[in-house]
C-alpha cells in the first residue's frame, strides 16, 4: 500500500505563537523530532497537526485566520486549546498524572477527575483535526503521552488508515501502571495503532505485560491481538542529528566559546551537567555525590569544577519551583563549604544556552555527568559523545536512562547510589586519554549510524511492513462483495444448515463460570430465532458448554444443540449421549486438577460429563504459564496410555476424550441430513476440527486474527452478529 500523505500529530507544533501588545510572533522550536520529520517530508506530502502554544482565549477571529495562513504555508495545522483545556489536559493529566507515574514517581502523581475529562476532551479535539485532513489511505504518526487515546479514536473513524504511535517516555512496569485509574482506557487507546514504538524493549515488554494482564489481550512475538485489532510492538531508540553536532563542534564560534570556558576554569577538569530542571533528572542526587566526592578526595580542590546547566521547565508549577529552590540552595551550600577566593566548585546556570555555547561545553568537558533517576532515552548523553569528535572525555551514565543500552562503554552508575557516582567520578579522572578515546569512538560509531533521521525512516518503514503483513491476512476478511455472494448462495439454497460456536463467537468471553454471566442477551436470542424461522434452515449451537447450560438458555427455542464438543446432542427434545466412557479416569484426574486450582488464585476447574476444563483467565500471566506447564507435566503420565488428551484453548486447558470433537459431530449431522448450503462459525482450536471436516463448498468463518483453516474471518463477536443479521434478511 502506498500512502497519499504522512500526517504527524503531536501535542506541540515545532513553531510557537505568542501575542504581545496585540502583535503575533512566530518562533520556531527546533528539536530532534522536527529534524526527523523534516527529513521524512522530503519525498512525500506531509502535514503536522498540533497546538501552537498559545491559549485560544487570547486570540481573536482575525488572529486565528492570520495564524492559520502562516502555519499552512509551513505544512502545519493548529489545534486551538483554551486556557482551561491547557490546564487540565497538559499541565494536569499529562504532566501532573502521567509524567510522574510513568517515571516511577507515583507518590506525587495527582489523580484528578477534571484532569481526565480534560485529557479526553482534547484527544477528541485532536481527532476532529485529524479527520478534517486524513483519508483511509494516509499514514498517521502520533507522538507521545499527551495523545494516548487518539490511536483508537482514529481507528474507529478511519478503520483502514495506517496508524503509528511512539512513546518518548518510559512505560512503567505493571505493578506501577495498574495504579492508574484510567489504565484500561489508556491501553485500549494505544492498541488502536498498527505499530507502537518505544525507546527500548523493557518499555515494550512492560506495555505487553499490562495489556495481557489488564485487558486479557493475546500476545506472541511482540504482536498483540485485542478486539480484532493487531498491534505490533517494537523498540526504536531515538537518535540525534549527529552531523549537526559534529559539524558545530569544529566551527569557529564553538572554538571561541571553548576558549572562554578555559579562561574561566584554567587547569581544571570540567565536569558537565546539562538537564531540563525536572525531578526525574536526579540533579539533587548528583549534587550530593559531587559534595561527597570533594569531602572524600580533598586533593582535587581547585583541580575540578562542576558546570551545571539547568534549563527552565514548567516554571509556573509549584513542584518545579520547589525543586529549583532546593537545587540552588544545594549549590550555595556546597560552594560555601568547599569554595575558596580563587575557586568556585560549582558554576550554576539556570538558562537555555545558545546552541554553539552548548556544543562548546560538550566538546571541552572532561566528564559528562548524566545521572537521571529515570529517563526514556536521554539525548544529552548522545549529544556529548557526538560533540567530542577526536577529543578525549568520559561519559558517566545512569543505568536508569534508556540510552545505556546503546552505550555500554560509558561508566554506568545507579543514580540512587551516591557511592557509585563518587567512584565513577574518580575512575573517570584516573582514566587514560587513550582509553577515553577508545570508549568514545565505539559509541560514536553506533550513534552516528542510527541518527534521528534514520530513526524516523526506520519507524515508518516498519509501519509500512506491518500494514503490508496485515493486508496479506486481510485477504480472508469478508468484504461487502464476499458477503453479497454468501447471502445469494444462502438465499437460493433449497436446504441450509448452520453450525455456530457459542463462547467467543456469539457471546464474548467472561471470566466467570456462573451461567447468568454467560447467558445470551434478548437481542441475540431474537437474532437466532430469526434464522431458525427461515424455511429449510437448521441452526445448530455447537459448543463446549455442558448440556445443562445450553438447555437452560436455548431449550425453548427452535435451535438444535450439541454440547461438550459433541458428547451430547439434543434430538427431538431429548439429549442423546455419545458412546464413550470418561468416568474411569475422572476420579484420578479430579484431585490433581483441584489441587492446582486451590493453590492458584483465580484458577477454576470446571467438571463436565466428558471433560475437565482448567480456567486461568483471572490468573496473572506469569503464574498461569508456570502452573499450566506444571499441571500438564502432572497429568501426562496419567493420560499417556488412554484415549484422553490435553488441549490448549483461550485461557483454558481442556482434558477430554480425543475422539469427541466438533468435527465428528457436524460430519455425523451432515451424513444423516445433507444440506445444499453449509455454514460454520467459530473462534478456537475446537472449531478447527469442525472447519476441516466440512465439505469444500461449506462457508467456514474464523472469529479473530489467529491462523485458521477457515476460508474467511471476522474480527469479533459484534461482526458475527452483524453478519448473521444480514444473512437472516437475505432474499432470492
Amino acid at each position: 500500500m502506498t500512502h497519499s500523505k504522512l500526517i504527524v500529530v503531536s501535542n506541540r507544533l515545532p513553531i510557537s505563537v505568542s501575542k504581545t501588545d496585540g502583535k503575533l510572533t512566530f518562533k520556531e522550536s527546533p528539536g530532534g523530532l522536527a529534524t526527523a520529520m523534516s527529513s521524512l517530508g522530503e519525498d512525500r506530502d506531509m502535514i503536522w497537526i498540533g497546538w501552537p502554544g498559545i491559549a485560544s482565549d487570547n486570540l481573536t477571529s482575525a488572529d486565528k485566520r492570520a495564524i492559520n495562513r502562516r502555519l499552512k504555508a509551513g505544512g502545519y495545522v493548529p489545534v486551538y486549546l483554551t486556557a482551561k483545556q491547557v490546564a487540565d489536559f497538559y499541565d494536569g493529566y499529562s504532566n501532573d498524572t502521567l509524567w510522574p507515574l510513568f517515571h516511577y514517581f507515583e507518590s506525587i502523581a495527582n489523580h484528578n477527575s477534571e484532569y481526565w475529562s480534560g485529557y479526553q476532551d482534547v484527544n477528541q479535539k485532536f481527532l476532529r483535526a485529524v479527520l478534517a485532513h486524513a483519508t483511509q489511505s494516509d499514514a498517521i504518526w502520533i507522538q507521545d503521552y499527551h495523545l494516548m487515546l487518539l490511536p483508537n479514536l482514529i481507528r474507529k473513524n478511519l478503520p483502514e488508515a495506517t496508524v503509528g504511535f511512539f512513546l518518548h517516555i518510559p512505560f512503567p512496569s505493571f505493578e506501577l501502571f495498574r495504579l492508574l485509574p484510567e489504565r484500561k482506557e489508556i491501553l485500549e487507546g494505544l492498541l488502536g495503532a498498527d505499530l507502537l514504538g518505544f525507546h527500548i524493549y523493557d518499555y515494550a515488554r512492560h506495555f505487553i505485560g499490562s495489556s495481557v494482564r489488564l485487558l486479557g489481550a493475546k500476545s506472541s512475538n511482540g504482536l498483540i491481538n485485542y478486539n480484532g485489532q493487531q498491534t505490533q510492538v517494537d523498540s526504536f531508540p531515538i537518535g540525534i542529528d549527529y552531523k549537526k553536532f559534529a559539524t558545530m563542534a569544529t566551527s569557529e564560534n564553538t572554538k571561541s566559546e571553548a576558549a572562554i570556558l578555559h579562561e574561566h576554569h584554567p587547569d581544571q577538569k570540567v565536569m558537565l551537567s546539562v538537564d531540563r530542571l525536572d525531578y526525574t533528572k536526579g540533579i539533587l542526587q548528583r549534587l550530593e555525590a559531587f559534595d561527597v566526592f570533594l569531602k572524600t578526595y580533598p586533593r582535587y580542590y581547585k583541580k575540578v569544577c562542576l558546570v551545571m546547566v539547568a534549563v527552565p521547565s514548567r516554571i509556573d508549577v509549584e513542584t518545579y519551583q520547589n525543586l529549583r529552590d532546593q537545587v540552588e540552595q544545594s549549590v550555595s551550600r556546597i560552594n560555601g563549604e568547599h569554595g575558596m577566593i580563587d575557586w568556585t566548585p560549582i558554576s550554576y546556570q539556570f538558562q537555555n544556552l545558545p546552541f554553539d555555547q552548548l556544543v562548546a561545553l560538550y566538546a571541552e568537558a572532561d566528564i559528562a555527568l548524566v545521572t537521571p533517576l529515570r529517563d526514556g532515552m536521554n539525548l544529552v548523553a548522545k549529544e556529548y559523545v557526538a560533540s567530542k569528535q577526536t577529543k578525549p572525555g568520559v561519559l558517566i551514565l545512569s543505568e536508569m536512562a534508556g540510552a545505556i543500552d546503546e552505550m555500554p562503554e560509558a561508566l554506568s552508575v545507579n543514580p540512587n547510589d551516591t557511592g557509585s557516582i563518587v567512584k565513577a567520578i574518580k575512575t573517570a579522572l584516573d582514566m587514560t586519554q587513550r582509553e577515553q578515546k577508545t570508549r568514545l569512538r565505539q559509541i560514536q560509531k553506533r550513534i552516528s549510524r542510527y541518527t534521528v533521521q534514520r530513526w524516523g525512516a526506520d519507524f515508518l518503514d516498519q509501519l509500512q511492513l506491518v500494514k503490508d503483513t496485515q493486508a496479506m491476512g486481510d485477504a480472508k476478511n469478508i468484504t461487502q462483495s464476499v458477503e453479497t455472494d454468501i447471502k445469494n448462495a444462502f438465499a437460493h439454497a433449497d436446504s441450509r444448515t448452520l453450525f455456530l460456536d457459542y463462547d467467543g463467537t456469539l457471546k464474548s468471553f467472561t471470566s466467570s463460570l456462573r451461567q447468568s454471566d454467560s447467558a445470551p442477551s434478548k437481542k441475540l436470542l431474537h437474532l437466532l430465532d430469526s434464522l431458525c424461522n427461515l424455511p429449510n434452515t437448521i441452526v445448530y449451537i455447537v459448543s463446549g458448554r455442558d448440556k445443562a447450560s445450553l438447555e437452560k438458555w436455548f431449550g425453548n427455542t427452535k435451535l438444535s444443540l450439541i454440547a461438550e464438543h459433541g458428547a451430547w446432542k439434543k434430538v427431538e427434545n431429548s439429549w442423546v449421549k455419545t458412546d464413550a466412557n470418561f468416568d474411569t479416569i475422572k476420579a484420578t484426574l479430579r484431585p490433581i486438577l483441584k489441587q492446582y486450582a486451590e493453590r492458584t488464585p483465580g484458577a477454576i476447574v470446571e467438571e463436565k460429563d466428558f471433560s475437565f476444563v482448567w480456567h486461568y483467565r483471572d490468573v496473572p500471566t506469569e503464574l498461569a504459564y508456570i502452573r499450566t506447564m506444571n499441571l500438564k507435566h502432572a497429568l501426562q503420565p496419567i493420560i499417556k496410555d488412554s484415549d484422553v488428551s490435553m488441549y490448549d484453548g483461550n485461557k483454558i486447558l481442556e482434558v477430554k476424550l480425543r475422539n469427541i470433537t466438533k468435527g465428528h459431530a457436524v460430519a455425523t449431522v451432515l451424513d444423516q441430513a445433507p444440506a445444499e448450503f453449509v455454514l460454520s462459525i467459530g473462534d478456537d482450536f475446537t472449531d478447527e476440527d469442525m472447519f476441516k471436516s466440512l465439505p469444500d463448498s461449506a462457508v467456514t468463518i474464523h472469529v479473530g486474527s489467529d491462523k485458521s483453516h477457515a476460508r474467511y474471518q471476522l474480527s469479533n463477536v459484534a461482526q458475527v452478529h452483524s453478519f448473521i443479521s444480514h444473512l437472516s434478511m437475505a432474499k432470492k
